[in-house]
């Protein structure tokens, strides 16, 4: 991948279904071109969608790759909302600056727009590169590295309401996914599982294992409801003191305050270890506000899901707004110029309509910009700060950004 320029004179095609393993070598390939394990392999496989997937071929040699999941993700205000979930895009080295993955991204979302999807999303390896097609980062996680030596958690009452017990990853695969289903519409950025991503959190190939164990897991039930569940690894360790192992979080879904907590506090006080490492946690998790201290936990913020907009009318009246809305963008967006232009937003929390409009803009932005702000994770007012969006009315911008906040920070609770 890189910036793309020159005249391609490759050919740009849909994958044919018995091409997958050509094509998915290029892929691999172009992210440093370690083999996955055949488990990965074969879910992998099932699950691209060949009709949403394109490939830039010089004869039989496959130089560029770029995929699209159907999904549907929920937005604010709880409505789920058919995105496509951009994914597997790599560009031989061989073929970078020649126009490969610009002509890849100008007919992914031509065939977007066409199957009338208003959004795009997707993570980037690169962010640098997506920026120019229209995506903006939208969602961010928290990685740590919590010292469970000397780091406490204070839990809420109820707590010890909740029992654990083991149970094999695989034979509660669909209590756990019933959970996670619950908890889809009251997240704006999470995607609602299609057949076949349930394998995805199972996936646990040996040489990805780096010297910790197969896949556990706990259920979590209250009231003899199933109420939560969390996947992890131990990686034993010693030191000159005694036990160190590393307790390696995979998953963890809780449908209330207590759950969640008794599975924290599990995860912290497992025999032999001392490290409860974590990774892609959303950035307003109660752990954060249960600890000790919060500092031996070294929490990271990291960006993680980019969005687009492809209709910018109907992606803006999707959502719920959490204060009344009544603003004119003046759109810029050069890669799809038929979001360019001004658009008139109404809305609050029952609903909102967005129409092309004459009238005098209120705050002028890109569709970046917008791809942003969208999940409410990103306030219009920081962007503004930053120079990235422009007031023209005095006050509409804390006005909107106001009204596209969320109240729960959205997140995207696995790679795609």
């Amino acid at each position: 991948m890189g910036d793309d320029k020159g005249e391609l004179k490759t050919g740009l095609r849909t994958l044919r279904k018995s091409e997958w393993g050509t094509w998915y070598a290029t892929l691999v390939r172009a992210f440093g071109g370690v083999p996955e394990a055949a488990e990965e392999l074969e879910l992998y496989e099932s699950l691209t969608e060949a009709d949403r997937s394109l490939g830039v071929w010089e004869g039989d040699e496959c130089v560029g790759t770029a995929g699209a999941f159907s999904f549907r993700m929920t937005v604010p205000g709880g409505a789920e909302v058919p995105v496509a979930g951009v994914t597997m895009v790599g560009v031989a080295a061989t073929h970078r600056r020649r126009g490969v993955l610009t002509s890849m991204m100008r007919r992914q979302l031509d065939d977007v727009r066409s199957l009338g999807e208003p959004l795009a999303v997707l993570t980037a390896s690169e962010p640098a590169i997506y920026g120019r097609f229209g995506y903006g980062a939208a969602t961010f996680q928290v990685n740590a590295e919590i010292d469970t030596d000397r780091v406490r958690l204070s839990v809420p009452d109820g707590t010890d309401d909740v029992r654990l017990r083991y149970a094999a990853p695989g034979d509660v695969l669909d209590v756990c996914e019933a959970v996670y289903a619950r908890l889809v519409p009251g997240r704006p950025g999470m995607l609602a599982r299609r057949p076949g991503w349930e394998r995805h959190g199972l996936l646990d190939p040996e040489s990805s294992r780096g010297g910790a164990s197969p896949l556990q897991c706990v259920v979590a039930r209250r009231g003899g409801e199933v109420t939560g569940y969390a996947r992890f690894q131990v990686r034993p360790g010693w030191s000159g003191e005694g036990p160190a192992g590393t307790v390696v979080l995979r998953d963890l879904a809780g449908t209330d305050p207590v759950t969640e907590a008794a599975l924290w506090r599990f995860l912290f006080g497992i025999d032999l270890t001392s490290t409860l490492s974590v990774r892609g946690r959303p950035v307003d998790e109660a752990w954060q506000y249960q600890v000790s201290d919060l500092r031996r936990c070294g929490p990271v913020l990291r960006d993680a899901l980019y969005v687009r907009l492809v209709d910018v009318g109907a992606a803006l009246a999707a959502r719920t707004y959490q204060a009344p809305v009544d603003v004119v963008f003046e759109v810029e967006d050069a890669f799809c110029p038929w979001n360019a232009g001004r658009w008139r937003l109404s809305g609050d929390a029952k609903g909102a309509s967005c129409e092309r409009t004459s009238d005098a803009a209120d705050l002028a932005l890109s569709v970046r910009e917008l791809g942003a702000a969208y999940l409410g994770g990103v306030s219009l007012t920081s962007l503004g700060a930053a120079g990235r969006v422009r007031q023209v009315r005095p006050g509409a911008l804390a006005e909107a950004s106001v009204g596209f906040g969320s109240d729960v920070a959205p997140w995207l609770p696995h790679g795609f």
